[in-house]
């Protein structure tokens, strides 16, 4: 039996899911003040049942890192990520020109039924002249809360529409010239004090720290997990990244981007070795989950619990 969700809505600005007196997730999607940032929703902070923090925000190394955000670092010469953008032969340059943005449009749904919330919301992804590129439809869902197991979970579905006239071309640093730097898609940028944490993965493979992350890196699998230990408290936690089974059968592959140190970080890359087309009207989709839990989880508890949950 899952423990009863709440949801606090601020209108324009956040929505916020609690079980209990702790705030499990906060979903902000008020246009943040800086420009190069790429303003975009962002869920910030997401926390375990018991209270810690598992997301960072604004980090001094890469300020456009907020929280878990779906992004897109290569879109057709624009850069929904956000920061600086890299450029073949010349490195990361500051091309302001270059930033776009997602603009909140409206909800369709926001709703708790006893053990699950849900947020359904639209968004226009708009190029920095103004040009409107990608029609959104984007699902938020946090469920099945367990305090017995010490875990909740988040899903996260998105489908896309090209609503220009020319194709649109989704690539990464890698696909731009940059060596295992794919990042792109729905990425969650950890705190600070998960730097170094483990990287567990299906099959045995990860392991400890930044090797962990590079048995990892650029690989393709169902699922991959990072634990790690607070600061100030004697407590670990463990987040679990799922895709759900019809990914396999998306638009196109996706690969992982993982690191651990300096800055803990997983991105469900959707074009990490090679750029993909979205011709215009055309529509892809993806769905991700989330397991957000107390303590280091091993491969086992992971995959029973992964495996106890319908999508």
């Amino acid at each position: 039996m899952s423990a009863p969700l709440t949801v606090t809505h601020v209108h324009g600005d956040r929505i916020s899911v609690a079980c209990g007196d702790v705030e499990l997730m906060a979903y902000v999607y008020r246009p943040d003040p800086e420009p190069y940032e790429s303003r975009k929703p962002y869920a910030h902070p997401l926390r375990t049942l018991a209270g810690r923090t598992v997301t960072g925000y604004r980090p001094n190394d890469h300020r456009w890192h907020k929280g878990l955000q779906l992004t897109a670092s290569h879109l057709s010469h624009q850069n929904f990520w956000g920061g600086n953008s890299y450029i073949h032969g010349r490195g990361y340059q500051r091309i302001p020109e270059r930033v776009g943005s997602m603009r909140h449009d409206g909800f369709d749904r926001i709703g708790a039924d006893g053990g699950r919330t849900s947020i359904t919301e639209r968004l226009t992804w708009v190029a920095h002249g103004g040009e409107e590129w990608v029609r959104e439809v984007r699902t938020v869902s946090a469920h099945s809360a367990d305090p017995e197991a010490g875990c909740w979970a988040l899903d996260w579905s998105t489908r896309l529409t090209n609503i220009r006239t020319e194709p649109l071309e989704f690539g990464s640093p890698t696909t731009a010239g940059r060596e295992m730097a794919g990042y792109t898609g729905l990425h969650w940028r950890g705190p600070r004090d998960l730097a170094g944490g483990d990287v567990l993965g299906p099959g045995g493979r990860g392991g400890p720290g930044e090797a962990g992350a590079a048995d990892m890196m650029g690989t393709r699998a169902p699922w991959l997990a990072f634990t790690g230990e607070h600061d100030a408290v004697d407590a670990r936690s463990t987040v679990v990244f799922a895709h759900a089974p019809e990914n396999d059968r998306a638009i196109h592959a996706s690969h992982w981007f993982v690191r651990s140190e300096p800055a803990p970080s997983i991105a469900f890359s959707w074009a990490f070795f090679e750029e993909f087309t979205l011709e215009p009207g055309e529509s892809c989709g993806y769905r991700y989950r989330l397991l957000i839990a107390d303590g280091a989880w091993d491969r086992d508890r992971i995959e029973g619990r992964l495996a106890a949950l319908d999508w």
